[in-house]
């Protein structure tokens, strides 16, 4: 590909890990920065930082001329939000913002970050590119990249805009501390008494990372590509941690009408206290449908080749470890003794 890459998000976990690989492959990029922590995180990776917002038509324009690829990867990604129009803005809005200034510009490629969550599959299905949608959503997040996925897709064809969409399904890895890494670092602390049966879906970000660079190579026009490394039960996912840090020792599991009871009491709380929640209906009801999305056709199709979960997990704990934001694993810096 010609001319530098452009990269929306460049601050976040997938658009940061994006900007690395690109820098270290020795291509020029600018990163859309619309804060000064976002200007200062695009620069020490080794981009040049664009002040703008996916929201700013006009702008997006400015900001991305000459470039030969845009990574779309801004967008907000929150389940329990007391008022879901600013992600709805940013989500749907922002992202046609972004399709319209790559037609001006006459851009060559835009590899749009999508989620597995737009698949919309049935309970207890498999998603696939080609899942019909359920009709309903989780979660106002879902709603939101549902919509923006079928807005991009539909203005790239009427603007004749070479669009590809990638559709990661939890994305994991070292610098990840957000979100559902929440989770994950309380579980390897033993912080978690009680859960609920799901099946979880995960990617590595390296293979995101390079799941998107092999779309702007080799995906197809309209096409959609998911991206998900490995399934997971509960129950896996649990005997899994506890071979690699011994925690938690014991999880209890929580029937669904008592977990979305509590879930309730807990968001009706946080509403009348003004306060944010990591618990909410909407947190619960995505647990509860649970997601096992194959990953094959970026495979098949682009030749992405996926890690071991248990290499992601490892990594990454390590990565909590080596910072404090967990107790010691085995191996890690200041590890002594065994399963905690």
């Amino acid at each position: 590909m010609n001319g530098p890459v452009f990269v929306t998000g460049g601050s976040g976990f997938v658009g940061g890990a994006l900007i690395d690989r690109l820098v270290a492959d020795g291509r020029p990029v600018r990163a859309l920065a619309r804060s000064d922590a976002a200007r200062r995180r695009v620069e020490e990776l080794g981009a040049i930082p664009v002040a703008g917002d996916v929201l700013d038509a006009d702008g997006l324009v400015q900001a991305m001329r000459g470039c030969s690829t845009v990574f779309h990867a801004a967008g907000m990604s929150r389940i329990c939000v007391r008022d879901p129009r600013p992600m709805l803005r940013t989500n749907v809005q922002g992202s046609a913002n972004v399709v319209r200034a790559a037609a001006r510009d006459g851009m060559g490629r835009v590899v749009y970050t999508s989620s597995a969550a737009a698949i919309g599959e049935r309970r207890g299905t498999v998603g696939r590119e080609d899942s019909p949608h359920r009709g309903s959503y989780l979660s106002s997040y879902e709603r939101s990249k549902h919509l923006a996925e079928r807005r991009v897709l539909a203005l790239a064809g009427e603007l004749d805009v070479d669009l590809v969409c990638v559709n990661p399904s939890s994305v994991q890895g070292p610098g990840r501390t957000h979100g559902s890494a929440q989770l994950l670092m309380r579980l390897a602390d033993g912080r978690v008494p009680a859960l609920v049966e799901t099946t979880l879906s995960v990617i590595d970000v390296d293979d995101c990372t390079h799941g998107h660079l092999l779309a702007e190579e080799h995906g197809v026009r309209g096409e959609r590509y998911l991206l998900s490394g490995a399934a997971l039960t509960a129950h896996e996912a649990l005997a899994l941690l506890r071979r690699v840090t011994g925690r938690p020792e014991r999880v209890r599991f929580l029937p669904s009408r008592i977990a979305s009871a509590a879930a309730a009491t807990i968001e009706g709380a946080a509403r009348l206290l003004h306060r944010e929640t990591p618990v909410c209906r909407d947190a619960v009801r995505t647990l509860l449908h649970g997601h096992r999305y194959d990953g094959s056709r970026a495979t098949r199709d682009l030749g992405l080749i996926y890690r071991p979960i248990e290499d992601t997990l490892e990594r990454t704990l390590r990565w909590y470890a080596e910072r404090g934001l967990i107790r010691p694993i085995p191996g890690s810096p200041g590890w002594s003794g065994s399963g905690g």
